[in-house]
């Protein structure tokens, strides 16, 4: 996070709003499982499996269609190139779209597998070498540098922009409570909502400098 600038730092918190916005939806869709938050899926799985394993299969498709949008994220990402952000978040944006189809047609299925399979892509938008430099749809790392970053600064210790960490945490739960109160009143419209934002995010991402 630190190693970019003022505006992609801007851009990632955007996007992490995101994130927060649709896990929060689909939480609220989903009995309480996650379609970005994979450590507490693979808990809930861990959980099924030792004490009711017919109730694995949710938790399990959902790691699995998010490790799919992971993959298919970082294919695409590579064959674009110096394009990667505007074209991971193109994709993201075909699966909001088609979630909120889903949700519209009543297909719980489609809805839950295009929400999951975004949440995973979404993570190949900040990357480096192959490597995810930002993650958008987890924060346990953030919270970690977060928590570091106030060690540093208590000690005397120079800013090791602990700032940057919070306003990506602050950034995910904002759009977390917008998702939730958007889900609780406005539960067929707050998907075709969030895949308008990332279609603005999209044409956002074209319009960054090139980076060096």
């Amino acid at each position: 996070m630190i190693q970019y600038d003022r505006q992609r730092r801007t851009f990632a918190i955007a996007l992490a709003a995101m994130a927060g916005f649709i896990d929060a939806v689909g939480f609220l869709s989903a009995d309480g499982y996650f379609v970005s938050f994979m450590s507490g899926n693979s808990t809930r799985l861990g959980v099924s499996l030792g004490t009711d394993p017919a109730r694995a299969l949710m938790p399990a498709v959902l790691i699995a269609g998010f490790l799919g949008g992971v993959t298919g994220g970082a294919l695409l990402a590579r064959r674009a190139g110096t394009l990667h952000k505007p074209a991971v978040l193109a994709l993201v944006a075909v699966m909001l779209f088609t979630a909120a189809s889903g949700r519209l047609l009543g297909s719980p299925v489609i809805m839950l597998g295009g929400l999951v399979m975004a949440m995973g892509a979404l993570n190949n938008t900040f990357q480096r070498g192959g490597e995810v430099t930002v993650g958008l749809t987890y924060m346990t790392g953030a919270l970690v540098k977060l928590g570091q970053g106030l060690a540093n600064a208590l000690s005397g210790q120079p800013n090791t922009g602990w700032t940057s960490w919070a306003a990506l945490w602050g950034g995910l739960l904002t759009g977390a409570v917008l998702g939730a109160f958007a889900q609780d009143r406005l539960p067929l419209v707050c998907l075709w909502l969030a895949a308008g934002y990332c279609a603005v995010m999209v044409v956002i991402a074209f319009r960054l400098p090139a980076e060096s």
